[in-house]
């Protein structure tokens, strides 16, 4: 979904494109890496995307054809947790000595979660320590880290209160009692598309893939025939614009650090090619 956003003078701000957001992640990542090396540890650089076809679907499965493809997306969770157990980082910070694992997160992390702080809308204290190669990283391509921290932390705090939003609003309801009139016809009786996410098995021993992609695409198919989609891809945008709007200073802030880190990050990921 792209958004503008008016900044203070008036000047049109955009999100970031999904190859910018490549970018951007890309740089970071090379920042950490090297990071990390000259405090003496090593880091891999991993993608923003790991597993690209996985999707979220916060309110109710509504495509059809990734239904058929993927179920409820089991298989895909398997590949996000072999990738989160497996990887290389991970396996190194466990092969580490034991005297060496603690100095490593430190590196990371900073030895302690405080001196960088935001307020979450809900008001939430968030800390993290500003000195660890994560925020080393983050500080070369947003030089105002306590700024940027806030931002982020405001931005990322906004899908959770939007859906929450979305859930409660009346006309979310109403099409949702039709979507579950339309799976109870399909043979599956749910009232809603969370009583259906809760019905499944965890990942590692998921439906057989017949019964799973059978359910979920049922789910879609009257996802679009209730109306349920739509409904709740309107309220979404409805929700969501009224949130940027009472929280326009942050997310403002957020939408110009981005696009002012773009040549930063370019000069990054270029700079690593060439050695």
């Amino acid at each position: 979904m792209a958004h503008r956003t008016a900044s203070p003078a008036g000047e049109p701000l955009r999100e970031v494109t999904e190859p910018e957001a490549d970018l951007l992640h890309a740089a970071e990542q090379i920042l950490l890496r090297d990071c990390m090396r000259d405090r003496g540890f090593v880091y891999e650089p991993v993608p923003r995307q790991p597993v690209p076809d996985a999707r979220d679907f916060p309110y109710v499965v509504d495509d059809p054809e990734w239904a058929r493809r993927h179920g409820y997306g089991s298989d895909l969770d398997r590949k996000r947790e072999e990738i989160s157990t497996e990887g290389v980082n991970e396996r190194y910070f466990r092969s580490l000595p034991q005297e060496r694992r603690a100095p490593a997160i430190a590196a990371a992390n900073g030895s302690r979660p405080d001196g960088l702080t935001a307020r979450a809308p809900d008001r939430l204290k968030i800390s993290r320590s500003p000195d660890g190669c994560q925020s080393q990283a983050e500080r070369g391509l947003y030089p105002d880290l306590a700024a940027w921290f806030q931002a982020r932390v405001t931005v990322d705090s906004l899908p959770p209160l939007r859906g929450g939003q979305v859930i409660a609003d009346g006309e979310f309801r109403g099409a949702t009692r039709k979507w579950s009139a339309c799976m109870n016809a399909a043979g599956y009786a749910f009232q809603d598309p969370a009583a259906a996410r809760a019905a499944l098995p965890p990942p590692d021993k998921p439906l057989p893939r017949e019964r799973e992609v059978a359910m979920a695409v049922a789910e879609a198919d009257c996802a679009r025939s209730s109306g349920l989609a739509e409904t709740a891809a309107r309220l979404d945008r409805k929700y969501d614009t009224e949130l940027r709007e009472k929280y326009g200073h942050d997310v403002t802030a957020w939408l110009r650090f981005r696009l002012d880190a773009l040549p930063r990050a370019r000069a990054v990921v270029e700079a690593d090619a060439e050695r």
